[in-house]
């Protein structure tokens, strides 16, 4: 898979929970995240789920005035939507279509249909200048550290941030440090993710301005200081690729 030069330089891709998750700062930080991409001309690109902190981000940068584009694969698009993955899977495609609910199109938001979970992935990667993870799930966790293998290995070069809402993301930070003092991961390449800590009293992640910051952090990264280790834009042909 070759990703492109990027059709939507200013877009930013948001990972995070079909679910709302038990804290409320996990909500508001994603209504920090969707206000400030709106606020700063930038669009999101997301899974298009309006349940969750999926929803609640999207909602916040089109009730700012920004724009939205979500990426459903079909089966998805077939049972009614992205669903919250905290509840029991429901036995049948009816009955999840009275859980979950699929975000109407409008001016300022577009769905995009794709066959399968990697496409959903490769479409949203393509139009985006970079990542940021909110609280979430095995998806949200798969989503993040497939990018960033993306970026290890020169599919791309784009920075991925991860929001570390009331701490939530630190065993991920402890497990790269692991992985580096073990000898599995170049200790250089720590810096292939950049965590947001907030404030240091947790009581105030509430209030933060996650948005801001995580934007802060996309347009400190700079491409070019981390060597790829393939040239993904050739083909068994001798060709380049074309998309």
């Amino acid at each position: 898979m070759y990703c492109p030069a990027d059709p939507e330089p200013r877009a930013v891709a948001v990972y995070c929970g079909s679910s709302i998750g038990k804290r409320a700062a996990y909500a508001k930080a994603a209504l920090s995240v969707g206000a400030a991409l709106a606020k700063n001309n930038r669009p999101l690109v997301y899974g298009g789920g309006s349940n969750g902190i999926m929803g609640t981000v999207s909602k916040a940068v089109i009730d700012n005035g920004g724009s939205v584009t979500g990426f459903i694969p079909h089966a998805m698009l077939e049972a009614g939507g992205e669903a919250d993955k905290s509840a029991q899977p429901q036995p049948s495609a009816s009955d999840n279509k009275r859980l979950v609910q699929l975000h109407p199109d409008t001016e300022n938001y577009r769905t995009i249909i794709v066959d399968t979970m990697h496409d959903r992935k490769v479409a949203m990667a393509r139009h985006s200048c970079g990542f940021v993870g909110l609280p979430g799930g095995f998806g949200t966790f798969e989503e993040v550290f497939e990018v960033t293998t993306w970026t290890q290995l020169g599919i791309h070069d784009k920075p991925i941030v991860l929001l570390n809402v009331l701490n939530y993301y630190d065993p991920i930070r402890q497990m790269i440090l692991r992985a580096i003092e073990d000898g599995f991961i170049q200790p250089f390449n720590v810096k292939l993710i950049t965590f947001v800590d907030g404030p240091e009293d947790l009581e105030l992640h509430e209030q933060y301005d996650w948005g801001t910051a995580a934007l802060k952090a996309i347009e400190g990264w700079k491409k070019g200081e981390h060597k790829a280790f393939y040239d993904w834009s050739k083909r068994m042909n001798g060709n380049l690729a074309s998309s």
